[in-house]
Parts: structure tokens; C-alpha cells; sequence
């Protein structure tokens, strides 16, 4: 069983559909801040309706979450554009997010990036012609120490070299 909300934004209507195991999850995820406080569970409840809606937030996907945990879409959208871990356009079906700080790139996170782009056929912040890879570059990872290094999905690849990126496009590519 789903339920639908249909929301007007910008004289298009959009149907989006949460599973009832999602809209379940995210009154639990309520459930661990005080009363009046849903703004708090926003950051989770984020990454659910990314994840329902193929990896990005569209407006009327914000605007639902909004609804839901009974905010304003601003407040919303104040969270998904700061957050790099949020996408706002549609995605590949893997999004490789390369650190891009100082000491990323004092050990070559640059260069990678540009084999990357060369290898999947797109500049950061783009999405590969075949869909199946969207490049990012991102704020620190928290691996400084293992630089540069490459965050895909719930999995790192450190130590980043052409070598483990050309094993790592082609155990994607083949997965597809």
C-alpha cells in the first residue's frame, strides 16, 4: 500500500508516492525528537524520499517531505542545497563524489578528477551520457590522511589512483 500526494509547484502537477514502509519510517524517525521538534528528523528524512525518488530531490519531492514533517518548503530547501550528500538534479546510477580539499588535492585529487571526467565521458558536476555515473566534487570526506581519496555511496576508495579507478569503473560497468 502507498499513499499519494499530489502538489501543485509551478502550474505542473507532480504525483509522489511514498510506500506506506517509508511514510511508517519516517513518523518512527519522528518519534526520537521532542514534540514539536520534526525539523529535526529532516536530515533522515531527506535521505528517504532521495533515495523513493531515484537518488535526487525534485521541488515537489521537498515540498512533500515539507508536508510531512509539517515545515515550510524554505526550511527544506535550506537543508538539501546546503548538503552535498543531497542531489537536486536526476543522478547516474552511481554518483562518484571525489574530495576536492587541500590535502585531497596536494596529493592529487585534481588529476583524478580529470581521469574520471575522461573516463566517463563528463566534467564534474555532470552526469556520464550512458546514465550510469554522475561526478561530484565535495567538501572534505574526513580522510586526510588517506588522500585523495573517492566516496561511493556507503563505500571509500583511498589512496585514489588511475589503477583503482579503472578497476572500480569497470566492477560498475559490469554490475550493469
Amino acid at each position: 500500500m502507498s499513499h499519494s500526494y499530489d502538489i501543485r509547484v509551478s502550474n505542473v502537477t507532480a504525483k509522489i508516492p511514498f510506500p506506506q514502509e517509508v511514510l511508517d519510517k519516517i513518523t518512527e524517525i519522528q518519534t526520537h525528537y521532542p514534540e514539536g521538534k520534526q525539523k529535526s528528523a529532516l536530515l533522515p528524512v531527506l535521505h528517504l524520499a532521495q533515495k523513493q525518488n531515484e537518488g535526487w530531490l525534485s521541488i515537489p519531492v521537498m515540498e512533500y517531505v515539507a508536508q510531512l514533517l509539517k515545515i515550510t518548503a524554505i526550511e527544506v530547501f535550506e537543508v538539501a542545497t546546503f548538503y552535498s550528500m543531497y542531489n537536486l538534479k536526476p543522478v547516474g546510477k552511481y554518483v562518484l563524489e571525489v574530495c576536492r580539499t587541500g590535502p585531497c588535492c596536494l596529493n592529487g585529487a585534481e588529476k583524478a578528477i580529470e581521469y574520471i571526467e575522461k573516463k566517463i565521458g563528463c566534467k564534474a558536476g555532470e552526469t556520464s551520457p550512458d546514465k550510469m555515473f554522475t561526478l561530484k566534487t565535495v567538501e572534505c570526506l574526513g580522510a586526510c590522511g588517506y588522500a585523495p581519496m573517492l566516496q561511493l555511496g556507503d563505500s571509500f576508495v583511498e589512496f585514489l589512483t588511475e589503477e583503482k579507478i579503472d578497476t572500480l569503473l569497470a566492477d560498475l560497468r559490469s554490475k550493469a
